[in-house]
């Protein structure tokens, strides 16, 4: 694997670490939501991960017959929880039923704030690993002065 390569993993993993952060602090922004434009409470959404090939060089994958490729990471898909809401009895509430109740998301803000925290340290895992990459090259155009 080039060091280019290695920085091309760590950068999809840093994007697809993105993406996720983005989806939790929608979740916890809208942990309250009761109602959407496409009708009732705001539906949890997480990131599905998938291995993404790079290309590499012919050569390269010659010398690597057998053997896996460079693979980073991407987010496939996004799942948005279609589990019941929610329900807590709120007569006085605008989008109370005629029973009083009021649907609320199913999202625990202890839970997204843990996954936050998971988010980011495999943010900033990323980007050690881009920065011990860098590091590499920058010793390597010093060796060939």
């Amino acid at each position: 694997m080039s060091l280019f390569g290695a920085l091309a993993v760590s950068a999809s993993g840093m994007d697809a670490q993105r993406v996720r952060a983005e989806l939790i602090t929608e979740n916890l922004a809208n942990a309250d939501t009761t109602r959407t434009p496409q009708g009732g409470p705001y539906r949890r959404k997480d990131a599905v991960f998938t291995s993404t090939s790079f290309g590499d060089s012919f050569s390269q994958a010659l010398s690597d017959a057998g053997s896996r490729g460079l693979e980073g990471v991407s987010v496939s898909k996004i799942n948005i929880d279609d589990s019941d809401p929610e329900r807590r009895y709120l007569p006085g509430h605008p989008d109370a039923d005629p029973q009083g109740y009021v649907a609320f998301p199913k999202i625990s803000p202890a839970e997204e704030m843990v996954d936050l925290m998971s988010a980011s340290r495999g943010y900033q895992a990323n980007v050690t690993a881009i920065s011990s990459v860098k590091d590499m090259i920058a010793r390597s155009i010093e060796l060939f002065r």
